[in-house]
């Protein structure tokens, strides 16, 4: 293959999997998990094109909502990935996404291939994807859009098909042409694109030119088009983020990459002719999923003989085909089959294994209830570490808190609350006031309502700490910032 050209990796990071809830929720979605292995789904999907044979590689391109942008640094951090990491202010689906991708990639090179992938994938089998991204890389450079085809093994009725056509003239190795794109079947429709052949699962990977992406869209969505290049214009980058026109980006029409451009070439079959890029589908099997549901994760884990999966603290008499998961507490299950049990600090989940799509009603459920269980794990990700809502009650409130080496807290202040602050390991340097002191282990120091005051690490350790807030309201948003170095 021609190494003429980069190999651009953009990584999607946009949903919420709510159908994975409780251990996906709205501010911590299931890309950011660890589901198999000690990876995230997201530092899976980076790392799987790491060493591909006789490709320059880029450093990847995430686009991601700002909520996610310091885990999603962290993460690439400890895979010893710098990046880029393009901020949506707010969520337009993925054709939108894809174009700040394509407009940020020629900005540091004349024309890449971009690899477009969902951040929440499975593949199990990477060499097969890697052979299968080179290929498709191939066609790409010389200006058609590659889609990737999931060899269907049953008749499945939560994926999207994809109906392959002609074999592609300018490739003898299996490309075809995409005839048509068609919606999530019944069962029947599904076992007759089975039985046809030449259907297969609509896996969301894509591979293009940047100027050919922007220039399909030119011609199929001028509109997303121009809002995404105004918005673009208008933007900054902070640090290894950038930034894009807020206002501009909420006004641009929402769509996603098949319905505003592959439907549209897929019912343009000739290509000689037409303004738009060929499309064409190229088959991949290596053991793909998009791990929409429970069930779905209970088929790519390893089981034991009589069919479960187990992680965590997990003791099981006498179950088959269960799906058991804990994050803390022992869970004893016995006698059950076809279950997916999660515990989560906060919530646990009982379900049979064929209604896990109905999860995402429960959430549903709790955002209108405003239950904060629907969108935050007790334990919430910050840029300096994280803390663990420990207990709460009538004015008073109880968090374990741990800041990573060198971490800093913003200079802030409560209206309506005061904190006491007690070091279990490492050394805490406090601001309170005008004084400025540090907290060593077994130490403690308070700070009284209305103080302005911040939480530093000066050490090479992460420092842990308990804080008991007492006071007539202790919500997130009694937060007045004077300074912070995160920019919120």
């Amino acid at each position: 293959m021609s190494t003429s050209f980069l190999l651009q990796p953009v990584v999607l990071s946009g949903g919420s999997g709510t159908r994975l809830w409780p251990l996906s929720r709205e501010k911590y979605p299931k890309q950011l998990l660890s589901l198999i292995g000690e990876d995230s789904l997201l530092q899976a999907t980076v790392r799987r094109v790491e060493g591909i044979a006789g490709v320059q590689l880029a450093a990847p391109l995430v686009v991601c909502n700002e909520e996610y942008r310091f885990v999603i640094a962290e993460q690439l951090r400890l895979l010893g990935q710098s990046g880029t990491i393009v901020l949506e202010p707010c969520g337009r689906n993925t054709a939108p996404a894809l174009t700040l991708a394509a407009l940020a990639a020629i900005k540091t090179e004349a024309d890449p291939v971009l690899l477009v992938m969902p951040a929440d994938h499975v593949i199990t089998d990477v060499a097969a994807f890697q052979g299968v991204v080179s290929h498709g890389a191939a066609l790409a450079a010389q200006g058609a859009v590659v889609t990737f085809g999931i060899t269907p093994d049953a008749p499945e009725t939560g994926y999207g098909y994809i109906q392959a056509g002609a074999p592609y003239a300018a490739d003898s190795d299996g490309a075809r042409l995409i005839a048509r794109f068609v919606e999530k079947p019944d069962l029947a429709t599904a076992q007759s694109y089975l039985d046809a052949g030449n259907y297969s699962w609509n896996s969301g990977l894509f591979m293009m030119r940047a100027s050919t992406w922007l220039a399909a869209m030119g011609q199929c969505r001028p509109d997303i088009l121009e809002a995404c290049q105004t918005a673009w214009n208008e933007g900054q980058t902070d640090g290894e983020f950038v930034r894009v026109g807020k206002d501009t980006f909420a006004r641009c029409p929402s769509d996603s990459i098949d319905y505003a451009v592959m439907e549209r070439i897929a019912a343009n079959t000739s290509t000689a002719s037409s303004a738009l890029p060929a499309g064409v589908v190229l088959p991949l099997s290596a053991g793909w999923s998009d791990v929409g549901a429970w069930d779905a994760l209970w088929q790519v884990l390893p089981k034991d003989s009589r069919g479960n999966v187990t992680q965590g603290d997990v003791m099981l008499h006498d179950c088959e085909n269960t799906l058991a998961l804990s994050e803390g507490r022992l869970m004893a299950c016995v006698g059950v089959s076809d279950l997916v049990v999660v515990e989560t600090a906060d919530a646990i989940l009982v379900s049979h294994k064929d209604k896990t799509q109905d999860v995402k009603k429960i959430v549903d459920r709790l955002r209108a209830e405003k239950r904060p269980e629907g969108s935050i794990h007790r334990k919430v990700f910050r840029p300096w570490g994280w803390y663990d809502g420990v207990d709460a009650g009538l004015r008073f409130q109880v968090k374990r808190i741990v800041v990573k080496p060198q971490g800093i807290l913003s200079l802030q202040m409560h209206h309506h609350r005061a904190e006491h602050w007690i070091v279990v390991s490492g050394t805490a340097r406090v601001t309170r006031g005008e004084e400025s002191f540090l907290v060593s282990e077994n130490q403690s120091t308070f700070i009284p309502l209305g103080t302005t005051h911040r939480l530093e690490n000066p050490g090479c350790v992460e420092l842990e700490m308990i804080e008991v807030q007492s006071g007539s309201y202790l919500g997130e948003d009694d937060i007045v910032r004077f300074e912070d170095v995160y920019g919120r």
